[in-house]
């Protein structure tokens, strides 16, 4: 069963008339992953922001959004802010973005939570602290205290993992959500997406340019390339059986820093 089935997408640049996505048509099955992989202006943001409705409004969009048989782009804004956070949680590239920085972070958990569920700020803080410490996230009511800034990349990351936790929206949607994190963050990070899926069943659209963290947490796979998927499939498959040489481009690259990075561990353990 598709929770979400996206139908002729068409996002068009009103200033310019430029076709930033053509037509693009995927689905997502309940309680699955699927994986966008594509290089920087391939159009999987800007995708998966017209999800959420997200786009600035120089973008139009048509096509057919459905979510639980729901056209989304029927919906009125009002109406469709409702679905954000609740049903459809998007967990951003850059976790300081999602943050007001003037206000302390658990100023918009707070906001958030009580939109949604009508908690009062004892009940809030006490689900808050359940779910912080899920995602390792130590000293909860310390950190609700401080300003973004005051807060790494790997600890926003992670509290937004912890405030969808706290939501169970039906999808999750994660914008690259790795890229401005070091190594060991990214790993964490990761780690905390897969538990994520465990703990509340949802489904998610995990968008990458990296192939290792994607064959990691993805069921299935769209390749994108110029705003037009041009391979689709499971993981497995694409994998093994890639058909586009775009695709296996992507994976060669991939193989070959892979050798690069082994050469030079290689290189080091001499010395």
């Amino acid at each position: 069963m598709n929770i979400l089935e996206v139908e002729n997408l068409r996002i068009q640049d009103i200033k310019n008339g430029k076709v930033i996505i053509h037509n693009s048509s995927f689905s997502v099955r309940q309680g699955s992953c699927l994986a966008i992989v594509g290089e920087s202006g391939s159009g999987k943001s800007v995708t998966c922001r017209s999800i959420m409705r997200l786009n600035r409004p120089s973008l139009s969009q048509s096509g057919t959004i459905l979510f639980k048989g729901e056209n989304l782009n029927t919906l009125t804004e009002k109406e469709m802010r409702k679905k954000r956070g609740k049903n459809l949680c998007m967990i951003p590239q850059n976790g300081m973005s999602a943050f007001d920085p003037s206000c302390v972070v658990g100023m918009h958990l707070k906001e958030t939570l009580f939109e949604h569920f009508g908690w009062n700020n004892k009940e809030i803080e006490r689900k808050m602290r359940s779910t912080m410490e899920s995602v390792m996230l130590k000293n909860p009511i310390e950190i609700m205290n401080k300003y973004p800034h005051q807060l790494s990349g790997g600890m926003l990351q992670r509290l937004m993992i912890a405030l969808a936790i706290a939501l169970e929206p039906d999808i999750i949607i994660a914008d690259e959500p790795t890229t401005a994190l070091d190594t060991i963050s990214q790993f964490e990070v990761v780690e905390q997406f897969i538990k994520l899926r465990e703990k509340i069943g949802c489904s998610m659209i995990f968008i990458s340019h990296d192939l290792g963290v994607v064959k990691k947490v993805g069921d299935d796979i769209l390749i994108m390339k110029d705003g037009r998927i041009v391979e689709r499939g499971s993981i497995q498959t694409i994998f093994s059986q890639a058909q586009h040489e775009y695709t296996n481009y992507l994976l060669s690259t991939k193989q070959v820093l892979s050798n690069h990075f082994k050469k030079v561990m290689g290189m080091n353990n001499k010395c």
